[in-house]
């Protein structure tokens, strides 16, 4: 704290000019530091400026990192998520076109070539469902062909654990809730497509007008009732897959929100309030003026003095 000294006849010491350069450099330091902060837009630019709120705007800004990098992971999986419905839903079309040539075989006036080009077609169909299930890649990974499972990181805890939301689309996943225990959308890789046991559909392709196979009077009924059975199955993955989807949804509208709110936080600890910064600039300049003012008239308080030597 400085303090005025005066009635000091005395010129070796200069008190009062260094008490004046003492404040013209406060005020120097100040307006330096408002400076600052005006041409960063940041209260706090290290950690002298506000230890506490250094520490805790650092904090919040290295999970508010975070927070974002969760939400272009949680875009990742609503990416997988689109993807597996969309095939689902495509592979469901096309059994229910092969059911529809199966129900079609079963009209009497159907003669053994009808059947037969009926049981082609229907394998056609068979075909493009493994061109879907091949097709469909997200990140270098098949994800409908029974072996895809992955877990989004989508936030952290208080202690830093990770947080998850999980998509398993491996055949066995009992969530699928199928018969047979075991999903399997491989249409020319399984004899048991759709989690229907026994249903080959392979098989549409083995019809010759010398053995109608699986449109045999015998055996079409079971191939309707199995082929009704696997699109039951691909509507309830499907459904799955839209719980999941919903809930990536909802966990991107929460990140979103809590980016906005942490970003709000950690500007009102570190932001510079411009309107209040700019006050105290001018202020501090009319200080360093005034300084200087003061200090020249200092500099000139000892030549008074020398006039008395001079008499």
């Amino acid at each position: 704290m400085p303090f005025s000294t005066g009635a000091q006849a005395r010129i070796r010491t200069n008190s009062s000019a260094e008490l004046a350069y003492n404040a013209m450099n406060i005020a120097n330091k100040d307006i330096a530091r408002s400076q600052l902060k005006l041409s960063t837009g940041l209260r706090i630019n290290n950690a002298s400026d506000d230890v506490a709120g250094y520490i805790t705007s650092r904090a919040l800004g290295q999970r508010n990192n975070i927070l974002k990098a969760s939400l272009k992971i949680a875009g990742d999986a609503r990416n997988v998520a689109n993807i597996t419905m969309d095939a689902l839903e495509n592979i469901s079309d096309m059994v229910r076109e092969i059911r529809t040539h199966t129900a079609t075989a079963t009209s009497g006036a159907m003669g053994t070539a009808e059947k037969v080009a009926l049981a082609k077609s229907a394998f056609r169909f068979a075909q493009q469902i493994q061109t879907i299930v091949d097709s469909s890649v997200f990140g270098g990974r098949q994800i409908i062909d029974g072996s895809y499972s992955a877990n989004f990181f989508v936030g952290t805890n208080a202690t830093n654990n990770l947080l998850t939301i999980s998509l398993d689309l491996s055949s066995t996943n009992s969530e699928f809730d199928v018969d047979s225990g075991q999903f399997n959308t491989n249409a020319l890789l399984t004899s048991n497509f759709g989690g229907v046991t026994g249903l080959n559909l392979n098989e549409f392709n083995d019809v010759v007008a010398s053995d109608l196979g699986i449109f045999n009077d015998e055996n079409i009924g079971v191939t309707l009732t199995s082929l009704a059975f696997a699109i039951d199955n691909i509507t309830k993955v499907g459904s799955y897959v839209g719980g999941i989807s919903n809930r990536i949804d909802s966990q991107e509208d929460v990140l979103q929100q809590q980016i906005v709110n942490y970003d709000a936080a950690i500007s009102r600890i570190q932001d510079t309030d411009v309107a209040k910064t700019q006050l105290q600039f001018v202020r501090d300049q009319f200080l360093q003026q005034a300084s200087l003012t003061s200090l020249a008239q200092a500099n000139q308080n000892p030549g008074q003095f020398l006039q008395l030597l001079s008499q």
